[in-house]
């Protein structure tokens, strides 16, 4: 774990708004010079506290309409059988994201799909096939007020 000081997590934060923001534009913010706050980046990055910079893209806006979240349980426990689930879950296109959590379910899944019949599709075809699958929960996703942001 890394000390962070107000400047790192100024850095943070606004990388985290807009990670192509330049160190010589993010060091005029927090007045710093463009090779200071470039070692504080680098230092960040190699410690670990950025893990990749990604593009937020719209799922609408490229066709898939429907977002589900699912909520697996396993049939049967054991080291053998997470393993193989997640390595077949993760292989999933349409599977957004893989959270193992504690509770009614093992795993809480995001799942993208065009329409209700191609989430259908999905569901038969590729999630209900996957090793170990017992008990699943289906949520439709009506409205999102707030997507994940800077910590």
């Amino acid at each position: 774990m890394i000390a962070l000081d107000d400047t790192d997590r100024a850095i943070v934060r606004a990388l985290s708004a807009d990670m192509t923001t330049s160190a010589g534009a993010l060091g005029r913010q927090l007045g710093l010079s463009q090779p200071a706050c470039w070692r504080r980046i680098k230092r960040l990055r190699e410690a670990g506290v950025f893990r990749a910079a990604r593009l937020d893209v719209d799922a609408a806006a490229l066709g898939f309409g429907v977002t589900v979240f699912l909520g697996v349980k396993l049939a049967a426990k054991g080291q053998v059988s997470l393993e193989d689930f997640e390595r077949a879950v993760t292989a999933i296109p349409e599977v957004q994201t893989v959270e193992h959590v504690l509770g009614a379910y093992d795993y809480r899944l995001r799942v993208v799909a065009r329409d209700i019949s191609d989430f259908e599709r999905v569901l038969r075809r590729r999630v209900l096939t996957l090793p170990g699958v017992g008990n699943i929960d289906a949520n439709v996703l009506l409205s999102e007020e707030r997507r994940p942001g800077p910590l």
